[in-house]
C-alpha cells in the first residue's frame, strides 16, 4: 500500500531527488514540503518541487501519512519537537540522516502514541546541495538502510516498499551497527578527504594554482568529497563520535605501518597491502555500487 500524502521537512538534494523519483515511479501521492529558508521555499515553488510548498511546519505535516525528515542530524530533535503535535495517528515518521543512534535518541521521545518511527538512511548523494540538485535517478541500485528499532512491522514493510519504488535496495540493520559500518564506509573517508585538501591548502611550497591545475584523479576525488555540505558533516562527526574515533584510530595504526614500510624500503609489504585493497575496489564494482568507467564513473546530467 502506497502513501496518499507525503511531507518533506527540508528541501535539499535528498528530498528533491525523492520527489522526482516518486514522480518517475508514477506515485499519485500529494506531496507537501517545508524549509526554514524563505529562499529555498521560493526555489522549490519555481522548479515545481512538491505539490504544495508550505510556509509553516504544521501545514506541511498535518495530513501526511509519511513525514520525511530531510535535515542535518543535529537539527532533528528540535524540529521534531516542533512538528510532533501536528502529526496524525497512524502516520509514519522517517529520516534520511547518516547517523542513526543519535537520531533515534533525539526524535523518539517526541513520537506520540499511534505514530510509527522508522529511521532510515539512503546511501546516496552528491557533493551538491539544495533543491535544484535533486534528480530522479539518485537512488537507483543504491542501498537504503532502515533501522526499525522495534517499530511496527507493517509500517517498516510499507516504508521498504516505498524506497524500492524509488529505485533503492533496502536492508534492515541495528542502529549501532549502522553507525559503525558508516564510520568505515563514509564518515572517516570524508574526514580524511577534508584533511588532505586542508594539507594541500596549508602546504605553502605548493601554490594554489598548482594544486588546481595539476590535480590528479586521486586529489580530485578528495576535493569532490570535501565539497560536501559543511553543516551536515559537522553534525555527522559530532553525533557519531565514538564510531568515527574508533575507525580513525585504526586508520592511524595502518598509516604508521605504511610509513614504516616506506621508510625501510619494504616493497613486499606495500605490494601485498595494495593488492588486498585493490580487491575491495573490484568487489564494489562487482556489487554494482560503482563503475570502472573513467571520469569518476559518474553519469553526465
Amino acid at each position: 500500500m502506497s502513501y496518499d500524502r507525503v511531507a518533506f521537512v527540508g528541501l535539499g538534494l535528498i528530498a528533491s531527488s525523492m520527489f522526482w523519483a516518486m514522480r518517475r515511479a508514477g506515485m499519485g501521492a500529494h506531496v507537501t514540503g517545508y524549509a526554514r529558508s524563505e529562499q529555498t521555499r521560493a526555489t522549490a515553488r519555481e522548479i515545481g518541487l512538491c505539490d504544495t510548498v508550505c510556509d509553516d511546519l504544521a501545514s506541511a505535516v498535518r495530513a501526511a501519512d509519511l513525514v520525511v525528515l530531510c535535515l542535518p542530524v543535529g537539527a532533528m530533535g528540535e524540529v521534531m519537537a516542533e512538528l510532533a503535535p501536528h502529526i496524525k495517528p497512524g502516520a509514519t515518521v522517517t529520516d534520511v540522516g547518516s547517523v542513526k543512534r543519535a537520531v533515534i535518541e533525539a526524535v523518539a521521545p517526541h513520537i506520540a502514541p499511534g505514530v510509527h518511527f522508522v529511521p532510515g538512511h539512503p546511501l546516496a548523494g552528491t557533493e551538491h546541495s539544495g533543491p535544484r540538485a535533486g534528480f530522479a535517478e539518485l537512488f537507483d541500485n543504491r542501498w537504503c538502510l532502515l533501522t526499525p528499532n522495534g517499530a511496527d512491522t507493517a509500517a517498516v514493510a510499507q516504508l521498504s516498499d516505498y524506497w524500492q519504488a524509488l529505485g533503492a535496495k533496502v536492508e534492515e540493520m541495528d542502529p549501532d551497527h549502522h553507525d559503525l559500518v558508516l564510520a568505515v564506509t563514509s564518515h572517516a573517508p570524508h574526514l580524511i578527504a577534508y584533511t588532505m585538501v586542508g594539507v594541500a591548502d596549508d602546504l605553502h611550497r605548493v601554490t594554489n594554482s598548482e594544486v588546481i591545475n595539476f590535480s590528479a584523479t586521486g586529489f580530485r576525488d578528495f576535493t569532490r568529497i570535501a565539497a560536501s555540505d559543511p553543516t551536515m558533516w559537522r553534525d555527522v562527526f559530532l553525533t557519531n563520535k565514538d564510531a568515527t574515533l574508533e575507525i580513525l584510530g585504526r586508520f592511524t595504526e595502518e598509516l604508521f605501518a605504511l610509513q614504516r614500510a616506506i621508510r625501510t624500503g619494504d616493497g613486499e609489504m606495500l605490494h601485498d597491502y595494495f593488492t588486498r585493497t585493490r580487491a575491495i575496489r573490484r568487489g564494489i564494482i562487482d556489487a554494482g555500487q560503482d563503475t570502472d568507467a573513467p571520469d569518476f564513473g559518474r553519469k553526465k546530467r
